[in-house]
């Protein structure tokens, strides 16, 4: 039996150089740590659905990380994560909701907020937008990036605003 386990379970080797890229689009927020704050992290691709907390899923994105501040947290880290399934072509939203604080918020804060574009399993990714957004008060919802990316995964000249979309209410 014990030398049959080599061929039943190759090694790790081969099955990691088979994997596909986690994601294509990755969008991650972060936000001060000594927040008790949970800032709500809503994208939407192209012809998909809104994926944030009460969505974690849709035909492009997932959320990986659903941050509710110190709040059953196992690391001191305030960040939210959202990977893609491809890159379709067409606009994308970034959205963020301050949801609900423990601590109380006397001033406005900063949340950075980074896109990334993973093109090709063989290719690195490459930070395409980068900035900080500014929330103010529990309840706040905004919008912090509308870009384009084209048939290669490239951002599309001049695509980049922040024209407000609502994110948070579509349901699907």
């Amino acid at each position: 039996m014990l030398l049959l386990l080599p061929h039943i379970n190759p090694p790790a080797q081969a099955a990691k150089e088979s994997m596909d890229p986690p994601g294509n689009v990755m969008v991650e927020i972060r936000w001060p740590d000594k927040l008790d704050t949970d800032v709500d992290l809503w994208v939407q691709a192209p012809g998909d659905r809104a994926v944030g907390y009460s969505n974690k899923g849709g035909s492009v994105f997932n959320l990986l990380r659903d941050d509710r501040g110190h709040l059953r947290d196992a690391s001191d880290l305030n960040y939210e994560v959202s990977y893609s399934r491809g890159a379709p072509v067409g606009e994308y939203v970034v959205n963020l909701h301050l949801y609900n604080s423990r601590s109380e918020i006397t001033e406005p804060f900063a949340v950075d907020v980074v896109v990334s574009v993973k093109r090709t399993s063989t290719t690195s990714t490459q930070q395409i937008i980068a900035g900080k957004a500014v929330l103010r008060q529990v309840g706040d919802e905004i919008t912090v990036f509308r870009f384009k990316l084209d048939g290669d995964a490239e951002l599309v000249p001049d695509s980049v605003h922040n024209v407000y979309l609502p994110l948070r209410a579509e349901k699907s």
